[in-house]
């Protein structure tokens, strides 16, 4: 009679052979044949049952760790740029491991949302668990619309605010967030796509009045997913900041600098004057001068601001508002 092995052992066994998980891997290795797999599959059931594996379709593992191969999804992009990830299916105790995402050369851009298949490996990190390499992206996470919620007797109902959208979205109860008739919220799908009726979703974020003055910027701002905030480390170091003072510089503010700006603008142009070259090389020349704000002094390589302006590229001008590539105190103040 082949010799049935212990729980202990076929613990020790999926933890050391994570790509042989099957019943039948598991039988080769401890070489149980016949009628004995009935004892091994009773074995597998306890453990089971006891909370030491979970059973995905013919595999079995360990539920607080992850497979060797995972679906997951991009959770956040840290202020040096780097991707974490979750696990799409986690069902061990406790939150979902933090999975940095290991990028080599060739691989696809990815922004949050974004779901992907990758080979996982345990590491101690400092802050995360795994490391993720990519097999391929699959997608994207559930739709997400911009709309008008409509209170029904049972929840409500999104109206798009995009023209192409013919569709509302059926809210139900429980899923409203607590939304208001008559709101601008985001809405993202729930479920499957039915075949027919409406598509259900839930509510994620409700951004107010679509018919105040700032709706236009705000839906606009909201549809591209243009950052309009800037994170803790970010702010922190822009109010840090002191003026710059005149060591190492030539002090020219005695120059009648003038620029288009109204009286009342904080975030000023360039700044310009021009007199007329008194140098005999340029008979009835000028010279210009361009006075342009010094942001390299306050915001230095690899810096957090560093890192934010790059990721923003950019300010963004709309009718009622900016949104900066700086935080105020340097792109409205010091800059």
């Amino acid at each position: 009679m082949t010799r049935i092995p212990s729980k202990d052992e076929i613990l020790a066994w999926i933890s050391e052979n994570p790509t042989l998980t099957s019943k039948r891997d598991i039988a080769k290795a401890f070489a149980i044949k016949g009628s004995d797999r009935i004892d091994l599959k009773r074995i597998l059931r306890e453990l089971e049952a006891e909370g030491h594996l979970t059973k995905r379709k013919k595999t079995y593992r360990d539920p607080d760790k992850l497979p060797p191969v995972a679906v997951l999804e991009v959770s956040e992009i840290s202020p040096d740029g780097d991707l974490f990830a979750r696990a799409r299916e986690w069902q061990g105790e406790g939150e979902s491991p933090r999975i940095l995402f290991v990028a080599k050369p060739g691989d696809p851009a990815l922004k949050e949302g974004d779901r992907i298949l990758c080979r996982m490996t345990e590491v101690d990190g400092d802050d995360y668990s795994y490391e993720a390499r990519l097999i391929r992206r699959i997608g994207q996470t559930a739709h997400r619309i911009l709309g008008v919620f409509r209170k029904g007797a049972e929840g409500g109902r999104v109206v798009p605010i995009d023209k192409g959208a013919d569709k509302e979205w059926m809210v139900p109860d429980g899923a409203t967030d607590g939304a208001k008739d008559g709101e601008l919220v985001e809405a993202q799908q729930t479920g499957a796509k039915p075949r027919m009726g409406l598509p259900r979703a839930r509510i994620v974020a409700r951004l107010g009045d679509p018919g105040a003055p700032r709706a236009v910027s705000l839906i606009a701002i909201h549809q591209h997913g243009i950052p309009d905030d800037f994170p803790d480390q970010v702010i922190a170091e822009a109010d840090a900041m002191k003026p710059a003072g005149l060591k190492g510089r030539e002090d020219l503010r005695h120059l009648p600098l003038v620029t288009i700006d109204p009286a009342d603008a904080r975030d000023h142009d360039d700044a310009c004057y021009a007199h007329a070259d008194d140098s005999p090389n340029n008979p009835g020349g000028f010279v210009i001068w361009v006075a342009i704000a010094d942001v390299a002094h306050y915001v230095t390589p690899g810096s957090a601001l560093d890192r934010e302006a790059r990721r923003r590229g950019n300010s963004t001008y709309f009718p009622d508002r900016v949104v900066p590539m700086l935080p105020d105190r340097l792109s409205g103040d010091l800059c």
